[in-house]
């Protein structure tokens, strides 16, 4: 009885190794699955950050110094790309007589070199609009010059162009952007008197800058 006995004894102890190192090793790929999964959520949130700016507002500086009213809005679309539409009203007559009253909508579509709202891009833009302008030549001999006082020319126009521009992180929400544009477009138009007849019509096929800014952006 005495060996029997011993053989059980060596065998529930035998067992109980076995068991041991069962847990042991359960342990251990326990521990490096919940390590992984930690390793995931971590690389998660760490991501996560970069994605979040995916829309926002903007306003160009330059035009708010012509006395011009302006908005914008961009979204992202990809990791570099990008769509934006802006829009420009200028509705004052000033006290000189001169006036340069115009609407103006550019949608345009962004090509971003590193990741979107930061860094290089490249765009191409659209553009159409209307314009009532007096006593002011325009510069790049955007319409041909007025001549006399009191003279105004009426138009609409439509065109396209490329742009190149360049964003700077200021804080969370906020960031600058610089661009320029240049690119073409076809204006029909009407020259009028001082007894507001009609003298003229004719068109311009206008080639050169289409934009120029300093805008402010925003991230809600």
């Amino acid at each position: 009885m005495f060996p029997l006995k011993t053989f059980h004894i060596f065998a529930n102890e035998n067992q109980s190794q076995m068991l041991l190192n069962f847990m042991v090793s359960n342990e251990r790929t326990m521990t490096r699955q919940l390590l992984g999964i930690a390793i995931f959520l971590l690389s998660c949130c760490h991501i996560q950050p970069a994605s979040a700016q995916d829309f926002a507002l903007k306003t160009n500086l330059l035009g708010w110094a012509t006395t011009s009213l302006n908005a914008g809005a961009e979204w992202a679309t990809g990791t570099r790309h990008s769509m934006q539409v802006f829009g420009t009203m200028n509705p004052w007559t000033f006290n000189d007589g001169k006036r340069v009253r115009f609407w103006n909508v550019m949608p345009e579509y962004r090509y971003w070199t590193c990741r979107t709202f930061g860094g290089s891009f490249f765009g191409i833009h659209a553009l159409g609009g209307q314009y009532n302008i007096r006593n002011v030549d325009l510069p790049f001999k955007t319409l041909p010059k007025q001549g006399k006082d009191g003279r105004h020319y009426e138009g609409w126009y439509i065109g396209g162009g490329v742009t190149y521009g360049y964003q700077w992180l200021l804080s969370k929400h906020w960031n600058l952007e610089a661009e320029i544009g240049v690119g073409y477009a076809y204006s029909p138009f009407k020259l009028y008197g001082t007894c507001k007849r009609c003298l003229n019509k004719d068109h311009r096929n206008y080639v050169g800058p289409t934009k120029v800014g300093i805008s402010l952006v925003y991230f809600p």
